[in-house]
């Protein structure tokens, strides 16, 4: 099963910039799709971006499109989150998650990293 590490959080100003990785372990990676969830305080967790496993399809929510950029480099095993023009709104722990199947509606995940917390100040 594949394991996930999130790394890149931290505190911004609004209009920053800030890029999430994701490292995975295990031979499979390009097996799965990949996705960012994030929770901000007080509410449910929400999808935010996903990446098939060649990295061919991407889809993102309504709320980050045009601002977010979901990559991916399988020989590195790692997903990017590429985040511009951050948004106070955008507080929140990210994390990333790798599944048989990810969309915006409805996910299969095979497991789920730790976590890494964006904070942005208005």
């Amino acid at each position: 099963q594949v394991q996930l590490v999130e790394s890149g959080g931290g505190l911004v100003q609004a209009g920053d910039s800030l890029r999430l990785s994701c490292a995975a372990s295990g031979r499979t990676f390009s097996r799965y799709a990949m996705g960012w969830f994030r929770q901000a305080p007080g509410k449910e967790r929400e999808f935010v971006a996903c990446i098939s496993g060649s990295g061919a399809y991407t889809d993102y929510a309504d709320s980050v499109k045009g601002r977010f950029t979901i990559s991916r480099d399988n020989a590195k095993n790692t997903v990017y989150l590429q985040m511009n023009s951050l948004k106070p709104e955008d507080t929140a722990v990210y994390s990333c998650a790798a599944g048989w199947t990810i969309t915006a509606t409805s996910s299969s995940i095979a497991n789920w990293g730790q976590g890494t917390l964006v904070t942005v100040s208005s």
